[in-house]
């Protein structure tokens, strides 16, 4: 009789290991309206399309490659276009090993777009989907604060904070913090803080403080510090101007008793 057949064993079944992927992070970046660039670069206007530079050097100077601000921060002026207000703006995905940090921007050889539009939407999308981004001064941001917290932003953005809070913004931004808070904006900025306050601002700039409180402002600038008037029951506000009447540039000033512009004692600012 014969023995009955015995059925193969069943090979083991294979284990598949999907490939780990990269790590990314985001970069902010503009262009031209219509997405051209320098040496006659174009940039796609639609997200989910793959950029590689024709040019790549992984080297530690500019050129050769695609630039930005990684995490949305860094040094609005080293681009042609982020001061137009038609600029078009880009989040860009790029493999974080590939980043070149070059002082202010950084460059890489290839990106995936994941948003294009006006700055302050880019900055937005930045901010949601770039958890890195949110103790940085991004580009275009607008941030708000509550009272005793701290915010910051960039060129053209907008940071609020509540009383006694820190408000931050850069060039062409604005700053506005509440009672006894700070208020602080670059070259062509406008700083606000509420009674007690102080609020400083850059060339150019407008700096105004609530009553009790301090202003500064860089080389042609405007100060502003507001004072109760009892007699009308009203606000008013003392205006000055840096480079006139004695007023100085980047030196703190307060109201004195007859709401005149004087400069503040050292530690009082």
């Amino acid at each position: 009789m014969m023995a009955p057949k015995r059925k193969p064993k069943s090979a083991a079944a294979a284990v598949v290991v999907a490939p780990e992927m990269p790590a990314t992070s985001l970069v902010l970046r503009c262009s031209r309206a219509d997405g051209s660039s320098k040496n006659g670069f174009v940039w796609p206007t639609v997200a989910g399309a793959e950029v590689v530079a024709p040019d790549w050097l992984a080297n530690n100077e500019c050129g050769h490659g695609l630039h930005g601000w990684l995490f949305g921060a860094g040094d609005h002026t080293s681009s042609s276009y982020a001061e137009d207000p038609n600029a078009l703006w880009y989040v860009l995905e790029v493999v974080t090993t590939d980043i070149v940090m070059l002082g202010g921007k950084c460059k890489f050889p290839r990106c995936m777009i994941r948003f294009v539009g006006p700055r302050g939407d880019a900055a937005a999308y930045m901010l949601a989907h770039e958890p890195r981004s949110r103790d940085v001064a991004v580009i275009g941001a607008c941030r708000q604060v509550g009272d005793t917290q701290s915010v910051i932003v960039g060129y053209g953005g907008t940071a609020t904070a509540g009383d006694g809070g820190t408000a931050t913004a850069g060039d062409g931004g604005t700053a506005t913090a509440g009672y006894g808070g700070t208020a602080t904006a670059g070259d062509g900025g406008t700083a606000t803080a509420g009674d007690g306050g102080t609020a400083t601002a850059g060339t150019r700039g407008t700096a105004t403080a609530g009553t009790r409180g301090t202003a500064t402002a860089g080389d042609g600038g405007e100060l502003r510090i507001q004072w109760w008037d009892a007699k009308a029951s009203r606000y008013r506000t003392a205006t000055a101007y840096v480079g006139e009447d004695g007023i100085k540039p980047n030196t703190p000033y307060r109201l004195d008793a007859n709401h005149k512009f004087v400069e503040a004692p050292k530690g009082e600012c």
